[in-house]
């Protein structure tokens, strides 16, 4: 869909205007009111009276794309709920705030959320719960098991994927989500100690019950991946994937082209370096996450502004932000890759939904692959600890 002549029309351009006037956004409130929101996105409320900015920019941004993973139909930008229990890259304004967003990603046309088990953990998996139960139908939520979670304390002991527990924390899950089903259940990280085999076997034993509908695996092995889709056909792999890391390129993303396996993308906006509002004189707020990463050290982040500098150009050439460039990048790789910004800022939302908007040429396409391969990234994108659990391979059963 991203492989056409991006020659602007006049509807377009205007359009186009709306995604500028969304990045605009941001000096504002994180939420408006779920009333204010409802309206500006409904042309048959019978509002009248003059309509502010916020509210024009809001109506005039609706994500109409959808893509496919296997045969489980999402829209083609999703939204990722990691960082609203606000533990992750700082805390959030409020919990009701959290949930109104997630209800107004819906009504401009979202259809795909991720959580897991792990966000908050437990309060990521509960604002969905609360946001969408009266949506429930016309959405797809995907959620995550794999670690040793009390569900008391919270403490976070470690993996485990034996199969008496991840039928335990399936049954949690579907109690915060308020459902009965789950439509896309991902082990979270392997477990270097459970057969993939008993792991698939489980989930199909779930999905005899009707409390799974598909099932995916994040940051696992390449032959893990094969061994589990043998034994149950796999509808998605998460892993991170951006302009600033191209790791799933390699050997991934063509395995996944292979078996017929949809790709989801987290971090797709390399959390929050490529579009450009960090940078080496960033201070991170204590308790902030991406510190552990040593691709943002100050010195790491200095090396990788050409990447910065590039997307900011592209964003000046095909009137965007450098959110929307990446974004739309990562539309245009595959059609079955599907990438899940997480954001608690109304203005983010927009901005990020606004990205299908984007248009490349293959000649454009061609032309920024180009560029973006010639950039070399330096740092590595998680600790040390957070490197180690991923690309495992489960051992044999």
């Amino acid at each position: 869909m991203h492989e056409q002549d991006s020659t602007p029309t006049s509807t377009d351009r205007g359009r186009r205007g709306f995604l500028m006037g969304a990045a605009g956004l941001a000096a504002t409130s994180v939420v408006a009111a779920p009333a204010t929101l409802a309206q500006a996105a409904s042309p048959a409320s019978g509002a009248r009276g003059p309509v502010g900015r916020r509210d024009q920019v809001t109506a005039a941004i609706t994500h109409t794309g959808h893509r496919r993973l296997g045969s489980l139909k999402v829209s083609s930008i999703g939204l990722g709920t990691q960082t609203m229990p606000g533990n992750l890259y700082g805390p959030v304004t409020s919990r009701k705030d959290m949930v109104a967003l997630v209800r107004t990603a819906f009504d401009q046309g979202v259809t795909f959320f991720d959580t897991a088990e792990a966000y908050g953990p437990f309060e990521s998996e509960r604002i969905l719960g609360e946001a969408l139960r009266t949506v429930r139908d016309d959405v797809v939520i995907a959620s995550k098991f794999g670690w040793n979670i009390d569900p008391v304390t919270g403490a976070n002991t470690g993996l485990n994927s034996r199969p008496d527990h991840i039928r335990q924390v399936v049954d949690g899950i579907l109690k915060r989500l308020r459902t009965d089903h789950i439509d896309l259940l991902y082990q979270h990280r392997v477990d270097p100690t459970v057969p993939i085999e008993d792991v698939a076997d489980t989930v199909k034993d779930l999905m005899a019950q009707g409390k799974v509908l598909h099932w995916g695996l994040s940051e696992p092995g390449l032959g893990t991946i094969r061994r589990a889709h043998a034994v149950l056909p796999l509808t998605a792999i998460q892993n991170e994937y951006s302009t600033l890391w191209r790791g799933p390129e390699e050997q991934v993303l063509p395995l996944c082209e292979e078996l017929g396996i949809g790709f989801v993308c987290f971090s797709p906006l390399g959390t929050g370096f490529t579009t450009g509002t960090i940078n080496p004189y960033t201070r991170f707020a204590e308790g902030d996450r991406r510190t552990a990463a040593p691709r943002n050290s100050r010195d790491n982040m200095a090396a990788n502004m050409p990447l910065v500098q590039l997307l900011q150009d592209w964003a000046v050439r095909k009137g965007a932000t450098p959110a929307q460039i990446d974004l739309a990048w990562l539309l245009a790789q595959k059609p079955w890759i599907v990438p899940i910004p997480s954001t608690t800022r109304l203005s983010h939302l927009l901005e990020n939904i606004g990205a299908e908007e984007v248009r490349f040429s293959p000649d454009e396409l061609q032309e920024l692959n180009a560029a973006v391969a010639r950039i070399t990234i330096h740092g590595e994108r998680l600790s040390p600890a957070g490197l180690a659990l991923t690309g495992v391979e489960a051992p044999p059963r």
